[in-house]
């Protein structure tokens, strides 16, 4: 039988291309797998069950930012709230602010930072002898200020307090346009901060906080009238869940246009000396208070509700206590507080919520009175302290 050369060419190479062809089979089956047994672009990544731990401000009991707690220590900047003073700038960005009663009727704050920066804080003003007595419950605090008298100046030297006297700062002293002195000097934490860079202390916890509210009367508005330049309402906004500050109808703003407001008010009432040192030139007595080894009357204003209690501090490097009429310990909702520490001749009034069925019923208003000797307008302070200091 003849046969045909390319009859031979295939049957000699048929065995090969048979496995050629299964071979091209089996790759064109690999490439053509169903989705289903390829990865998933989008599927989660294996995680192993653990999560990282929240790391919470000391001072606020509020997350810290990018989940880390600065490494410096608190921060207490003295700020003016004289009416020509107003309005502050920085204040908001403070864990706490603690509002002390000073020579001639007015207040000043005490803004103490740790957590956050403020671009801007101010008027910054004279240090008093209360801040000692306000600030050693933070350890050793760094404390900004703009001089003060001699007896004061060396009360701090010989306390536990970092003395930031901005005298001898003035690299960091920014002046406002439109301020003028003595009203007209600020400064920002960072700079602040940068005049003790080695001072890593964070510092303790002084507030207890927890989600849980504690027992208490529901709260719509309070009035802490220091005098007819700081007559202080805190009123209660169910919206945001905060206690917006007033003066009077007015609602307190800052330089930003952002209105003062706080989780926790807490309300202290402390018992005030004048003396034995002159605050100013027309006779302003130096306002004393004693902050430790004592006890008073406290309202804690949180989440809607007035907490009645006491305040107790064992010794200066001692956090306050507050304790409720139950004798539990009253917590705080975490976020800013505002401290208001009130004269015992002061009164303080609380209103109540109206019904929320009854839009036409007034609100309930009831006194916190703390001495005999109350009164609505506060009480006067001793002859010739009408007037502000000029430090």
């Amino acid at each position: 039988m003849t046969v045909h050369p390319r009859s031979a060419l295939r049957t000699r190479h048929g065995p090969r291309a048979a496995l050629g062809a299964v071979a091209l089979l089996l790759l064109a089956a690999a490439c053509s797998s169903t989705p289903s047994a390829q990865p998933k672009k989008d599927a989660p990544p294996t995680t192993t069950g653990t999560t990282v731990p929240r790391v919470l401000c000391p001072l606020t009991g509020e997350p810290a930012p990018y989940n880390t707690v600065p490494e410096h220590p608190a921060l207490a900047v003295k700020v003016d709230n004289y009416p020509i003073a107003r309005p502050q700038s920085g204040i908001d960005k403070a864990d706490i602010i603690f509002e002390e009663p000073v020579e001639g009727g007015i207040t000043r704050y005490v803004a103490v930072f740790q957590c956050q920066d403020a671009s801007l804080v101010g008027p910054i003003r004279s240090a008093r002898n209360i801040d000692i007595g306000i600030l050693t419950e933070f350890g050793s605090p760094l404390l900004a200020h703009v001089g003060g008298i001699n007896p004061v100046l060396a009360n701090i030297d010989a306390s536990p307090l970092i003395n930031l006297d901005l005298g001898a700062f003035g690299q960091v002293i920014q002046h406002v346009p439109g301020r003028y002195a003595p009203y007209d000097t600020y400064a920002s934490t960072q700079a602040l901060y940068g005049l003790k860079p080695t001072d890593k202390t964070v510092p303790a916890p002084v507030f207890r906080y927890s989600s849980t509210v504690p027992i208490g009367n529901p709260v719509a508005s309070v009035a802490i009238p220091f005098s007819g330049t700081s007559n202080v309402v805190w009123r209660y906004n169910p919206t945001n869940e905060r206690f917006m500050r007033y003066y009077g109808s007015q609602p307190d703003m800052l330089a930003d246009n952002v209105q003062n407001m706080a989780a926790n008010v807490i309300i202290q009432t402390v018992q005030v000396t004048y003396g034995p040192w002159l605050e100013n030139e027309e006779g302003g007595l130096e306002v004393q208070a004693q902050l430790s080894g004592t006890s008073g009357p406290v309202q804690v204003l949180r989440d809607g509700v007035d907490i009645n209690g006491t305040w107790q501090r064992s010794s200066p490097g001692s956090p306050t206590q507050f304790v409720s009429g139950f004798g539990q310990p009253i917590t705080l909702t975490p976020g800013p507080t505002w401290v208001e520490l009130v004269p015992s001749t002061v009164q303080v009034t609380s209103t109540r919520p109206a019904p929320a069925n009854t839009s036409t019923t007034s609100p309930t208003t009831t006194s916190a009175k703390r001495s005999s000797t109350s009164s609505t307008s506060g009480t006067a302070p001793p002859t010739g302290t009408t007037s502000p200091s000029r430090g």
